[in-house]
């Protein structure tokens, strides 16, 4: 079951994360958030040829319960801080 946070974000059908990866950590989790917002996530996965993004999208995609083509790297797809756009499409 998705919790109210995740419903709240489903409502409007999308949305965008700013999203700080950190990859090369052991496990793949959500570390906390910055200042501004931008949710940090320590990612299981080495920074090169894409696996780490792969790994994110992943990893959101089950946290969020959408497929993985439902989450797109808007931008930052070389860099740790990128923007993340999800798509919901399910109904409550």
């Amino acid at each position: 079951m998705l919790s109210e946070f995740k419903k709240e974000l489903a409502k409007n059908k999308q949305t965008y994360l700013k999203i700080k990866a950190m990859p090369g950590a052991p496990k793949t989790e959500v570390k906390g958030e910055t200042a501004d917002g931008t949710i940090k996530i320590a990612v299981a996965a080495a920074p090169e040829k894409g696996k780490a993004n792969r790994a994110l999208i992943e990893f959101l995609a089950e946290e969020f319960e959408v497929k993985k083509g439902n989450i797109t790297i808007i931008s930052g797809a070389g860099s740790p801080i990128k923007l993340i756009k999800i798509i919901f499409n399910f109904q409550f």
